[in-house]
């Protein structure tokens, strides 16, 4: 008896919906049947294309980070230090309220203890680790300038840095809007710690049009703005 074709589909737009199931429900929340649904495949094609589970999650992963690091290299590529902290703030209000359709980011989203979701624990929080240090080497930059008082403690400011984008990812999954994670960034500025005889300019943070991430992606919509606050 003749057997059928495997069913064709495109690899980068199954991606696109299965990362989409597992920023809404995280690794170990995420059914192989939700995902095939998403997907618009049947479980074969998903093993045949992407091996199992924890295979696809892994890919899918690689996506979502160069969604996401597309706009932390523009911060970290900012010629102050502070202006690294805007971008941050301001990117991640919009990445989590648009690309991640409210899920929260999927670096913090939280694995149930099982082994293989153990394993995408610890590479997780691998990625975590790593713009945590990507932060703190840059505020240390921004020290030797003279851009932070010589009391601030470089590697404190970035795990409290850290600590703001994680909680917005919280927050969004919650169902925080955009607007209200922008304020978030806003208040998280205001702690800015001056370096002596250094004024903050008190003006609204410039919002610049970008091109799109990726060929894969669709056009971006309007960036946020983070309103300055009254002092």
């Amino acid at each position: 008896m003749a057997t059928g074709r495997p069913r064709e589909f495109d690899v980068d737009d199954a991606l696109d919906r299965a990362l989409d199931v597992f920023c809404q429900h995280g690794y170990a929340g995420s059914s192989v049947a939700e995902l095939t649904s998403a997907m618009g495949i049947n479980p074969p094609s998903l093993y045949a294309a992407f091996g199992n589970k924890e295979s696809l999650f892994r890919k899918a992963l690689e996506r979502y980070a160069v969604k996401r690091t597309a706009y932390w290299d523009e911060a970290l590529a900012a010629p102050t230090a502070r202006g690294m902290l805007e971008i941050l703030f301001r990117e991640t209000a919009v990445f989590l309220a648009e690309e991640c359709d409210s899920g929260g980011c999927l670096y913090v989203r939280t694995l149930a203890c099982s082994e293989s979701a153990d394993t995408i624990q610890r590479e997780l929080a691998s990625r975590r680790a790593a713009g945590e240090l990507a932060i703190r080497q840059r505020l240390e930059l921004a020290k030797a300038g003279g851009e932070l008082p010589l009391g601030v403690d470089p590697a404190d400011f970035a795990r409290y840095v850290s600590t703001v984008l994680e909680g917005m990812s919280v927050q969004a999954a919650g169902g925080a809007t955009k607007d209200q994670l922008l304020r978030v960034g806003e208040m998280a500025l205001r702690l800015w710690p001056a370096a002596p005889n250094q004024m903050v300019a008190d003006k609204p943070i410039e919002v610049h049009a970008r091109a799109p991430l990726a060929e894969a992606e669709p056009p971006r919509r309007a960036r946020g703005k983070l309103r300055q606050l009254p002092a």
